[in-house]
């Protein structure tokens, strides 16, 4: 059963975290490339593409909630519940969808409305934007490594 659950956990954290960071990483970029709303050719093809990274974040946000579920359940299936490195792990993924939720999406959905308001997109909201979902994307690295050093870990590595 542990290693079923791990797999999934696995599974589901490539699935759901991986394109949220790309996606996320892409965004601020693909933002200062956007022009307001109403024009025609390649510039109207840049704010749907803004358009499609904000979706492709917030509907994966939503399935990254399996990661943590898993990781409990996995976590629990082998006894290291009280384990520093999960405890730290589970701190900094909780770290990661506040800064997720708190201020990538809310960011991004503002810079949609800048678009769609036929306003250009202000430089220091796609920096501060990129600022913010490097912290997201480090915290997750951050975990990714806890998860495979596992540090004083007795369950083996």
């Amino acid at each position: 059963m542990t290693k079923l659950l791990l797999s999934l956990h696995v599974l589901a954290a490539i699935i759901a975290v991986g394109p949220v960071t790309v996606a996320a990483s892409m965004f601020p970029p693909a933002a200062r490339r956007a022009v307001p709303a109403g024009a025609d050719g390649p510039v109207a093809t840049a704010v749907t593409t803004v358009t499609l990274l904000h979706r492709i974040c917030g509907v994966y946000a939503r399935m990254g909630i399996a990661v943590p579920v898993l990781g409990l359940a996995t976590a629990l299936a082998m006894g290291v519940l009280g384990d520093g490195w999960l405890i730290t792990s589970i701190a900094l993924t909780a770290a990661a969808a506040g800064v997720l939720i708190a201020f990538v999406l809310p960011a991004q959905e503002e810079i949609i409305t800048e678009l769609d308001e036929r306003r250009p997109v202000d430089r220091r909201n796609t920096v501060r934007l990129a600022m913010f979902t490097g912290v997201f994307n480090l915290l997750w690295a951050t975990v990714t490594v806890l998860m495979i050093v596992r540090p004083g870990s007795t369950t083996g590595a």
